[in-house]
Parts: C-alpha cells; sequence; structure tokens
C-alpha cells in the first residue's frame, strides 16, 4: 500500500486523505504561567471546534544551560524575544509538568485529544505515565535521532515538524522513526519563523514530501489568518496545527502569531470547505442537485407565432433560457426548415416541430 493514502487512528479519531483535516490548538506558552489561564484556552479551543489540544513538555533546564554567554542569549533583532537568555525565555514558556494532568483531562472532557511535544526522553517517560495517544516533535528537534528513536518506539503515532530540515535530514529522521518500528507519522510542512510570512511558507511542497517519504503530509503553520492552512489541505494536507490563544493583546511569548477564538473556529470550518471540495476528478453534472440547474441552461426557442410551414429564420429562433429547448449549436442546423403546424412564441425548439 501507498503510505501517503493509508490512515492513521489517533485515540478515537481516524487521519488521513479520506477525512477532514486533523487540526491541532497548540497551547505553547500561551498560558502565561497560569494554569486557570491554561483551562480557559482549552475549553476556547473546544469551543472553536479544534480537535486536539497540545502543549509541550520541558523545563528550561532539560532544554538549555543558565548561562550568560551571548551563544545562550537571543540576539537577532528582528526576533520576538531578542535580548532573552534561552535559559530565562523556557522557564517563561514552559508547562509545569503537575499541569499536564489537568490540562488533558479537561481537553478529554471536552471531546477533545490531548497529547504534547516531548524536548527529551525525560519528557516521553513522563507522558507515557499519562497515556497520550501519540507525540509530536518540533522542528528544533527533528535531527535529535536519539529522542526520535525513543518516541517511535512507544508504538504511538507521531507528528514531527520539518521546519529547517534538509531532504537529506529528513530522511534520516524518517529513516529512524521507520528503523525504530513506527508507521504511523505525518510530516508537517513547517516554517521556523515567528510569525511566517506566506511567500516563505512553499505549501507546494505537501505532495512533493509525500511522494518523496511515502508518508501523509500536514502543516505547521505560524502565518497569521488561516489563507496558507486551507491552501495546504487544498494540496493535501492531513493535519494542520496553529498557535492558540484566548487573546493576543494578552501578550504571552508566542500569542503574536497565534490564533484567537473566532480565528480558530474560522480555520476549522474553512479547512474542512477545502477538503471536502476537494472531492475527484469528475465532469459533467455533479449531483442531483446540480441537475436541477440544467432546466436553465440556453435552448433554442421560438420568439415569434409562426404559421403552419412557415420557414424558419434567424429573427424567429433564438437561443435563451430556460433549457428545453434544441441545444444552441443546432441553430444554423434549424434555419430554413419549415415548421410543421403553427407555433407560438416562447415554444421550446425540437425536431418534431420540423419537416
Amino acid at each position: 500500500m501507498n503510505r501517503s493514502q493509508a490512515t492513521l487512528r489517533i485515540g478515537d479519531r481516524v487521519v488521513g486523505p479520506g477525512h477532514r483535516p486533523f487540526v491541532i490548538a497548540e497551547m505553547s506558552g500561551n498560558h502565561n504561567q497560569s494554569l486557570e489561564r491554561a483551562l480557559s484556552i482549552v475549553d476556547a479551543a473546544a469551543n472553536a471546534g479544534a480537535h486536539a489540544l497540545k502543549i509541550q513538555t520541558y523545563t528550561a533546564d532539560t532544554m538549555t544551560l543558565d548561562v550568560d554567554d551571548d551563544a545562550f542569549r537571543i540576539t537577532d533583532q528582528g526576533s520576538l524575544w531578542k535580548g532573552k537568555s534561552l535559559h530565562k525565555l523556557y522557564d517563561e514558556a514552559h508547562t509545569p509538568w503537575e499541569w499536564h494532568q489537568p490540562i488533558f483531562e479537561r481537553a478529554r472532557q471536552r471531546g477533545m485529544l490531548a497529547f504534547s511535544t516531548p524536548f527529551d526522553e525525560s519528557a516521553v517517560d513522563f507522558l507515557e505515565t499519562l497515556g497520550v495517544p501519540c507525540y509530536k516533535i518540533a522542528s528544533f528537534e527533528n535531527t535529535d535521532l536519539p529522542l526520535i528513536r525513543r518516541v517511535a518506539k512507544t508504538g504511538k503515532p507521531m507528528i514531527v515538524s520539518t521546519g529547517m530540515a534538509s531532504v537529506g535530514e529528513l530522511a534520516e529522521t524518517v529513516e529512524a522513526i521507520r528503523g525504530a518500528g513506527c508507521e504511523d507519522f505525518v510530516l508537517l510542512k513547517c516554517t521556523s519563523t515567528y510569525p511566517a510570512s506566506p511567500e516563505c511558507t512553499n505549501v507546494a511542497t505537501i505532495p512533493h514530501m509525500r511522494e518523496l517519504f511515502g508518508c501523509q503530509v500536514g502543516l505547521s503553520d505560524h502565518t497569521m489568518g488561516v489563507g496558507v492552512a486551507v491552501a495546504a489541505v487544498a494540496l493535501g494536507a492531513t493535519v494542520v496545527e496553529k498557535h492558540f490563544t484566548l487573546a493576543r493583546a494578552d501578550g504571552g511569548v508566542d500569542s503574536s502569531f497565534s490564533l484567537e477564538p473566532a480565528e480558530m473556529a474560522a480555520l476549522v470550518v474553512e479547512t474542512e470547505r477545502a477538503w471536502q471540495g476537494l472531492g475527484q476528478v469528475s465532469y459533467g453534472v455533479q449531483s442531483a442537485q446540480e441537475k436541477k440547474s440544467l432546466a436553465f441552461r440556453r435552448s433554442l426557442y421560438v420568439v415569434r407565432d409562426l404559421a403552419a410551414g412557415e420557414v424558419l429564420t434567424a429573427d424567429a429562433v433564438r437561443a435563451i433560457r430556460p433549457g428545453f429547448g434544441l441545444p444552441p449549436k443546432h441553430q444554423e442546423a434549424v434555419i430554413g426548415r419549415h415548421v410543421r403546424h403553427a407555433v407560438k412564441r416562447g415554444t421550446p425548439l425540437s425536431w418534431d416541430l420540423l419537416d
């Protein structure tokens, strides 16, 4: 079987080309170190129709070192986090591990799947105790092959962001996943800038990536709005992940490129519409509903009263709506023919009216 067309199951949800896009609301650090706010984000994501709620599992110490050195500081003047040390940023953004259970429980109560991104093996061990249904690998860890193998060995589906990774690096990642026994995985096209611009997102890569690695492909989207995600679904994306917050004005480490509740609701609706619109290669009447529209096509009608035996002239026949007469392609063929009997204006033209 072509694995890119195969479905996979995450909890009670089937993910694949024949199913509506799997929309993930990424909380990240938008809880602003408040469990009450974190639970409100869960509720808002559920109300918006998101199918899953994702968090991140790390501490500042599992991510980096508390070192006062420029190498451990964000110096990019264009960064949202310029001037911060990595350790301080991750300490501010991390989700306390004791919050995971109540967050996951609230998500399940609201009908959503809940899972996380682990950033080291201790996080995987912890998440296994919580029975997560799948794992996410972040772009910045997609070359950490020991971590990827550890996650793959859990036997659970994996969703892997591909930001910054070359084809060669992704080949190594996919080999590590499959080599550890995991075939149920999705790669997410991703641009690791925050926010990302649409012109740097290159969702045209999605079908190429799908064929190249023989797996499902989705989108981890850091652009503003929902347009890029809709385009991705039109190109075959089966999963869409977006950062989510209650309100960008509330602030937070990721708030400026996160969707608000009304936008998340629009994302769910519009990506599903894009998926529904894909269908298959098809010409002609598309449905019983469209068949009714055939009545309003143009067709040939007699447009003035005619006496029996009268010759049809160009001023006596027109292509008009509705569509109960002969097709307009026959207009030249009927000109010069005689009518068999008197014909009233507004009669649809048919062959049995003509000699």
